[in-house]
């Protein structure tokens, strides 16, 4: 008896739902019993490789504490986002509306993540940020449900400045992408060069992704300035580094970059890298036990070599697995998801971070030289740096 009135109040609840149109997914959801998590990652393109780290490091993560997510199995939906902001939005969607997903993990592109963004923001979805850099995600945009675990753009460069001018060069070039994350990382260079006593005598730039910087590489040689600043990543950022030195300007005129120039395009960009100084959260040689574990255990569980994007994936998969424990699972209790992510100590092999108000890292950014193949710490730029947040009032 009591097994038939079951069944018939969850018929009733079921026709009731179907009826308004909105419950019947949640209710679908909750039968299945598992997580739905979804990766909108680059698979394809210059940032290929980036894309497959960052989800090496979310799965590893989560599978160091049982593969569950607070008690719950998980289902996984992957989207090849292509690097390609115009799709930004409808690759989101396919996730959000087509997949159901409970929590969505993307992406690499600031242009891309603005799809992304406007998606989380209408539909409330969980957006947890492993790497894209964009300003607005957490400043104008912010979001009570949007939270990122890497950077903002600006935040490598704000540590940059002071160290190139404390090395005697007054005098930089400036060079990008022009695209978002070019945009940000100019900022934060500028702020923090011209407060230190620098001056970036010309910004240049190309369409990302282009990588034909033989014109603009000529005009640097005409401009002799003290040292060039740059903000470059993955594939693009190898064949720059070449291109630099076989234009003649490596050894003359110093690289510096945000320390995406020199992450995971080591190997690539070959004896060409030696002696850049950058500036990140993260390095490989971080000499700490937790970075130490971490590395060993990437590398015999994925047989490659751990960089930034894989730290980020792992700390991507580290705050979903805090906060899903807390709500014992239930991802729908968002009042105290949210709560929990906002709280989290996050015990990173980069070091330990929090978050900030506008959901973003305060982490220390430090300063490291490419030395024998490898980013080698030689010091701290900034320490316990956060972004401005600026604009964010979340709603």
């Amino acid at each position: 008896m009591t097994t038939r009135r079951l069944v018939l109040t969850r018929s009733a609840a079921i026709v009731g739902a179907a009826s308004t149109g909105l419950l019947l997914p949640q209710i679908a959801r909750a039968q299945s019993g598992k997580v739905r998590v979804g990766l909108m990652l680059p698979y394809t393109g210059t940032y290929a490789q980036l894309g497959v780290a960052i989800e090496n490091g979310v799965r590893m993560a989560i599978d160091e504490k049982g593969g569950k997510l607070g008690g719950r199995e998980i289902e996984w939906f992957k989207v090849d986002d292509e690097s390609e902001p115009s799709k930004g939005v409808e690759n989101a969607n396919k996730l959000v509306q087509r997949d159901k997903v409970d929590v969505l993990i993307g992406t690499v592109h600031s242009g891309v993540q603005m799809g992304i963004q406007k998606v989380a923001r209408e539909s409330g979805v969980l957006s947890l940020i492993p790497n894209a850099g964009v300003h607005a995600a957490t400043r104008a945009l912010c979001a009570p449900n949007v939270f990122r675990t890497s950077f903002t753009n600006s935040q490598p460069t704000l540590a940059l400045g002071k160290p190139m001018v404390d090395r005697g060069h007054k005098k930089a070039v400036w060079i990008t992408w022009k695209y978002a994350a070019g945009d940000d990382a100019l900022e934060g260079f500028k702020e923090s060069y011209t407060k230190a006593g620098g001056t970036i005598i010309k910004e240049l730039g190309l369409p990302f992704p282009n990588v034909e910087f033989q014109a603009l590489l000529t005009e640097i040689a005409s401009l002799k300035p003290d040292a060039v600043a740059c903000f470059f990543a993955g594939a693009g950022a190898a064949k720059f580094i070449r291109d630099y030195a076989a234009a003649g300007l490596k050894g003359r005129i110093p690289l510096y970059g945000s320390g995406f120039l020199t992450e995971g395009v080591l190997e690539a960009a070959g004896p060409a890298a030696e002696g850049i100084i950058t500036t990140l959260h993260y390095s490989d040689s971080l000499d700490t036990p937790r970075n130490k574990q971490f590395r060993l255990a990437y590398a015999k569980t994925f047989r490659l070599q751990p960089d930034v994007y894989a730290v980020q994936g792992y700390d991507t998969g580290q705050l979903l697995v805090q906060g899903a424990t807390v709500v014992k699972g239930n991802l729908n209790n968002k009042q105290a998801l949210y709560k929990a992510l906002e709280s989290a100590v996050i015990d990173s092999p980069r070091g330990k971070w929090t978050m900030s108000k506008s959901h973003n890292p305060i982490q220390d950014m430090y300063l490291r030289v490419v030395e024998k193949g490898e980013n080698k710490v030689i010091g701290i730029a900034a320490k316990a740096l956060a972004d401005s947040g600026a604009g964010c009032k979340m709603a």
